[in-house]
């Protein structure tokens, strides 16, 4: 059975740092692409940041970039979202997801952890 477990979340301050974990088997790891979305209270689901397999290709939702940094440790298996400079609008649930096969990077995954929550206060 697919797993992926998310850790890292918490309440922390305009400004603050927080890295988030996604603890994943082997095969998964070995997805087409891993990713980052979040989910605020009231609205969709969204796309955060995403590294592929191959090539190690990464990709940022334009409210994020230059603030999260999206890595994996393939020794590990574990895919990571170090966040900076974290902002009030970036509070949500943070879920880690799995692709399988190639296709647009920001649709289309197909196993999702429970998410974590993460909290930033004014």
């Amino acid at each position: 059975q697919v797993q992926l477990v998310e850790s890292g979340g918490g309440l922390v301050q305009a400004g603050d740092s927080l890295r988030l974990s996604c603890a994943a088997d082997g095969r998964t790891f070995s997805s087409y692409a891993m990713g980052w979305f979040r989910q605020a209270p009231g609205k969709e689901r969204e796309f955060v940041a995403a590294i592929t397999w191959i090539g190690g290709s990464i990709y940022y939702a334009d409210s994020v970039k230059g603030r999260f940094t999206i890595s994996r440790d393939n020794a590990k298996n574990t895919l990571y979202l170090q966040m900076n400079s974290l902002k009030p609008e970036d509070t949500a649930v943070y879920y880690c997801a799995a692709r399988l096969r190639f296709g647009p990077i920001k649709y289309g995954y197909d196993y999702w952890g429970q998410g974590t929550q993460v909290t930033v206060s004014s």
